[in-house]
């Protein structure tokens, strides 16, 4: 049996089981640059991390002005 028929042979059955194939593309991480690209994100997200601990306090402290 061939490569190509026993793939066929495996999408028909995972298909008889109610799945369909998905394709997915991810960031190659191979690429120059990417650990930088990384980085920068990662920074942005634990900054925006930061800054709402910090809306959290500055809420819980502060007085309505009706008070």
């Amino acid at each position: 049996m061939s490569v190509r028929q026993r793939v066929q042979d495996y999408r028909e059955r995972m298909r008889a089981q109610g799945f369909r194939p998905v394709q997915v593309w991810v960031p190659d991480t191979r690429r120059e640059g990417f650990d930088r690209e990384a980085a920068r994100q990662a920074a942005r997200v634990a900054q925006a991390d930061a800054q709402f601990d910090d809306q959290d306090f500055i809420e819980a402290i502060t007085v309505s002005w009706d008070e």
